[in-house]
């Protein structure tokens, strides 16, 4: 028992170093309690073991007094180069942006994994990759199939580049009732990814509103080249919380309930349905779940899924959709 655990000590002394070689700051005895899910005692020695190991490290004190450990000379932490487990789940990221759609991410992340190779010797560096593929597999994980929207790749650089500067966008952009194109002017703030992917702008020529712009319908995307101070007020999160997928209406937004049977119960405890919910455990074993959004063409799609497991208790316009469709044959749980 003793060399493994010295072995997973020295390991926790090298992920250390790691932390306090890449953060700016360095890192904190709360720090380490919060990676290593340690006590205050045991991260004090831990902080004393990274000082013995490695005498470049210094420590500062802040305006609360606390301390600060920052590791200056970064040769042994260089000289690890990239772990097969490592690769493996940079490797898994890669995938799942590309599976949702992510396109953006892919690449970014696809980018750092080809320098971090670049960095490493040539035989290391395959051997990671050997490994990594080995890992992969084993772990049984593959890009999951599923249809999604095809975007140009102009067109998403373009709005990406405007979201980062942030620059104003001229856009053509197709009309929900007739398609036909018509020229807007926006400015961007981020993005929603789901079935379906939305620009997330404020409509410049028409009260500076938020909407959300379905990526299928924009046409074109151009940089204009004009910057725009963003409002501090605007919260991503918030506004994308007002919705249970990715699509909003005004006028379906409001209190949603739902009550999963008790044999559905434990499975629909494991989801996240909406950021705001609330689950009650009725006395009969059912799942209450209540939560605020608009979007109820996708809670439809979504409550298909479970069948006749689950009843719509409010909004009754929500519960009209699903009445009638819920099927008793479906055999499985989401």
């Amino acid at each position: 028992m003793g060399a493994p655990m010295a072995f997973e000590k020295s390991l926790d002394l090298i992920r250390l170093a790691e932390m306090a070689a890449a953060r700016h700051q360095g890192i904190s005895l709360a720090d380490v309690v919060e990676e290593f899910r340690v006590n205050q005692r045991t991260a004090q020695r831990m902080i004393r073991g990274l000082e013995m190991a490695f005498p470049s490290v210094r420590y500062t004190t802040d305006r609360e007094r606390r301390r600060w450990w920052k590791l200056g000379d970064t040769t042994l932490v260089r000289m690890q180069g990239i772990r097969d487990s490592e690769l493996a789940a940079l490797d898994m990221s890669i995938r799942r942006a590309q599976r949702d759609g992510a396109d953006l991410d892919a690449k970014a992340l696809t980018a750092l994994r080809d320098r971090l190779l670049a960095l490493m010797p040539s035989s290391h560096a395959r051997r990671a990759e050997a490994d990594a593929g080995a890992l992969l597999e084993a772990q049984g994980f593959a890009c999951r199939p599923g249809p999604r929207i095809r975007i140009a790749p102009m067109i998403l650089g373009n709005i990406a580049a405007g979201i980062k500067a942030p620059f104003s966008l001229e856009m053509v952009y197709k009309g929900a009732k007739d398609g036909t194109p018509k020229p807007r002017r926006v400015e961007p703030y981020g993005l929603l990814l789901g079935t379906r992917q939305y620009l997330i702008a404020r409509d410049i020529d028409n009260g500076r509103a938020y909407r959300r712009f379905r990526f299928d319908r924009i046409v074109e995307a151009t940089i204009t080249g004009q910057s725009f101070v963003r409002d501090p007020d605007f919260d991503l999160d918030a506004f994308a919380a007002e919705a249970f997928g990715s699509f909003h209406a005004d006028a379906e937004f409001g209190p949603v309930t739902w009550r999963f049977t008790p044999s559905a119960a434990p499975v629909a405890r494991e989801f996240e349905f909406h950021p705001t919910q609330q689950l009650t455990e009725e006395p009969d074993g059912s799942l209450r779940v209540e939560f605020t959004a608009s979007g109820w063409i996708e809670m439809v799609w979504h409550l298909y899924k479970w069948g006749n497991q689950v009843e719509v208790v409010a909004p009754e316009a929500l519960r009209a959709m699903v009445d009638g469709f819920q099927r008793e044959d479906l055999g499985v749980l989401p």
